[in-house]
């Protein structure tokens, strides 16, 4: 939702990476996901992907797994390297663009143009 990009898009990324690609589950997945599948997650629900870490990995181990860039970063900025100082990230080894790559979209920026665009739907607008 924050990159409005098409839920088709992740599927096919899914059917290219997954070694267990499903037909039926897939799309449904990514359909509830994206808010547009006919059993989907309300459109206004567009979740912050740091609250969501801090809730679900607030010790960061799935981080520090997946992501051993960001092993050396404090439990506080693990799921936002982004937003520590410049000491923290350089006692970590972290250097933002290049270790790890700057966020894509700032969360409420993205969740108010994905909400504007649903509005815009839903109003038979020209993206229809």
């Amino acid at each position: 939702k924050h990159l409005l990009i098409d839920w088709r898009a992740g599927e096919a990324w899914f059917w290219d990476t997954l070694v267990d690609a499903d037909p039926a589950s897939n799309p449904a997945s990514w359909q509830w996901v994206a808010g547009s599948g006919a059993d989907a997650a309300p459109y206004f629900r567009v979740f912050n992907p740091i609250t969501q870490g801090q809730k679900f990995d607030a010790d960061g181990a799935y981080v520090r797994r997946w992501c051993p860039e960001l092993a050396g970063l404090p439990d506080k900025f693990v799921h936002a390297p982004w937003m520590a100082d410049e000491a923290t990230l350089r006692a970590a080894g972290v250097v933002p663009g290049t270790d790890y790559p700057e966020p894509l979209v700032e969360h409420a920026r993205g969740r108010e143009r994905a909400l504007a665009a649903y509005a815009q739907m839903k109003e038979g607008g020209p993206e229809c």
